[in-house]
């Protein structure tokens, strides 16, 4: 009987292990996104994390100014490059993200996170990779 009590244990915890692991850590998927940058902030009580909000360019109008858009709410994992997106609100940049199947205090609040950010400079759309 222990032996059998034993055996539905570790199959449960490691049922549980599997579906922590892709429900928090797999990634589902992951792409850019480009826009501009209207918000970053860092944000948090226990855990202090860069949260933004880019707004993606549907219609341009002579190539700068958005006519139809929508927001992209995402977080940044890497302190370097929440930083450096602080410095960039109001620019245009791409940012490269892993959007993940759920969200983890430490993490941010969105499942969308930033691994990664190139600015775009002038009309020509000129692309600059900041990490």
């Amino acid at each position: 009987m222990r032996k059998i009590i034993s055996i539905i244990f570790i199959l449960i915890l490691s049922v549980s292990a599997l579906w922590f692991w892709w429900s928090y850590y797999y990634t589902y998927s992951d792409g850019n996104r480009s826009g501009l940058l209207q918000k970053m902030s860092h944000k948090g009580n226990i855990f202090k994390t860069y949260e933004g909000e880019l707004i993606l360019n549907s219609l341009m109008i002579n190539g700068t100014t958005p006519v139809s858009s929508e927001k992209f709410y995402f977080s940044v994992g890497d302190k370097k490059i929440g930083e450096k997106l602080m410095q960039f609100e109001g620019l245009r940049v791409i940012l490269h993200y892993q959007q993940k199947k759920g969200t983890l205090p430490w993490r941010g609040d969105s499942e969308y996170i930033v691994d990664s950010v190139y600015e775009v400079r002038g009309v020509n759309g000129e692309i600059i990779k900041l990490k």
